[in-house]
């Protein structure tokens, strides 16, 4: 039997944010599913407007003793007072699909929000926030949805079943399944010849386009699509004819994390504490591995780039974020320092313009943005989710004066639908300014 994957939208009728720094939701009479949770959950709110900055200072910059990594430097030097820039929020919206189950993944495609439970993908219109459809609701054997990307016209799904599936949009704005990777004909390709099968357990073969354990996670660059697994292995895949064309082992643990730089720089990270590097040299058909990164102390969970590539952040369990800027002298990335003040492991990363968002197990997410000299301030907290956020997406929305769309997802089955706005007093948009909504 088919369960209704979604209940309701609700929105707050909030007139205002609250300005200058604050990491509070605004209060509203009419309140968000989770505010009356949220609220009662937080420890120290501002009993008033006199005491707000106070109270978000000292939110801002706790934690700072967290030296889980001492080799490492914090970049964290600066306050949003001596980097001159004021931050607006608000939560706008919140979303719960139904049934009420861990969000697992969420991602953006122009104005559509997919979101993941479970093995359930639901639809939103980000504009209304209103539910449109769901899909792959009926195949429960597929496991979670891992992570969602889109490649030529194709939505490419990663899941706990060791498969990816390949979804179009129909006319009438449905998705409908094209096939599962690795296809049919690819494996009549390779089925025959011993060579083409690897040894995965002990007495366990696969072809080697398969992979052995959960995908985790996509991600896409020039026609080509990049997934790696709980199996180790990195596999890349041509978007045009859905063939793969390459599977590394990449890593001696499970693969968290993969992103893609617009060069086709490759970075994945692993359980095995490593963050590894892989190019294609000019003229060679084959990635192969161009540096190893380590400096975390226990698993990476999340990896992002900055929009030209230079900058590399990976979040780990050790509660911090690495800062990886690459070498004038090498083609590969050296820690600068870490980003501390999440108080449990960091499950999520996503750089959007010139903003770091950080999602972590202490179920809050950072706003960090970078000074001058390579220093880092925290310009922000957003409160409310009751249990880890797991997934971030966001993206700049055209037209709004610098306004970023920031969509939180955790494992209480809650998606947050946050404005953002940080601005300098010179910026256009006065840094007194509130969002309305």
């Amino acid at each position: 039997m088919r369960v209704p994957s979604w209940l309701a939208t609700c929105s707050t009728t909030t007139s205002t944010t609250v300005i200058l720094f604050s990491d509070k939701q605004p209060k509203s009479s009419k309140h968000l599913v989770s505010d009356s949770s949220s609220s009662s959950d937080t420890s120290g709110s501002a009993s008033s407007s006199s005491n707000t900055s106070d109270a978000s200072s000292v939110t801002l910059q706790s934690n700072l003793s967290l030296q889980t990594l001492p080799s490492v430097p914090s970049l964290q030097k600066l306050t949003p007072e001596v980097l001159n820039v004021s931050i607006s929020f608000v939560c706008s919206n919140s979303l719960q699909p139904r049934p009420k189950l861990p969000i697992t993944c969420l991602a953006i495609h122009g104005n559509f929000l997919y979101s993941a439970s479970s093995h359930e993908i639901n639809v939103y219109d980000r504009t209304t926030c209103t539910h449109l459809h769901a899909f792959n609701d009926e195949d429960s054997s597929s496991g979670a949805v891992k992570s969602v990307s889109f490649c030529e016209g194709k939505i490419f799904t990663a899941h706990q079943d060791c498969r990816i599936r390949v979804w179009k949009l129909t006319p009438n704005k449905d998705h409908k399944l094209v096939t599962v990777l690795p296809t049919v004909n690819d494996r009549l390709r390779r089925f025959i010849f011993p060579k083409n099968y690897i040894k995965v357990r002990r007495h366990k073969k696969l072809l080697w386009i398969e992979h052995a354990d959960a995908v985790t996670g996509l991600a896409v660059n020039n026609g080509l699509v990049y997934s790696v697994s709980w199996d180790r292995y990195l596999k890349i895949w041509r978007a045009s004819d859905l063939r793969c064309l390459e599977s590394i082992k990449a890593h001696e643990d499970a693969i968290n994390a993969v992103v893609v730089s617009a060069d086709g720089t490759v970075y994945t990270g692993s359980a095995d504490c490593k963050i590894r590097v892989w190019g294609r040299p000019l003229n060679e058909k084959r990635h192969v591995l161009i540096a190893t990164l380590e400096k975390h102390k226990s698993a990476v969970n999340a990896l992002a780039l900055s929009d030209d590539g230079s900058v590399l952040f990976s979040g780990a369990c050790d509660r911090s974020i690495l800062v990886w800027e690459r070498e004038d002298s090498a083609n590969h990335m050296a820690v600068t320092g870490a980003l501390r003040g999440h108080g449990k492991a960091i499950l999520s990363l996503i750089n959007v313009s010139d903003l770091l968002l950080s999602g972590s197990a202490d179920r809050t997410v950072r706003i960090w943005q970078q000074g001058p000299d390579g220093k880092y301030c925290c310009l922000a907290v957003l409160e409310g989710h009751n249990k880890p956020v797991k997934s971030l997406a966001a993206t700049c929305e055209e037209g709004s004066n610098g306004v970023i769309s920031v969509y939180s997802g955790s494992l209480d089955g809650e998606i947050k639908a946050w404005q953002v706005s940080a601005s300098r007093p010179c910026s256009p948009i006065s840094p007194y300014r509130a969002i309305k909504t």
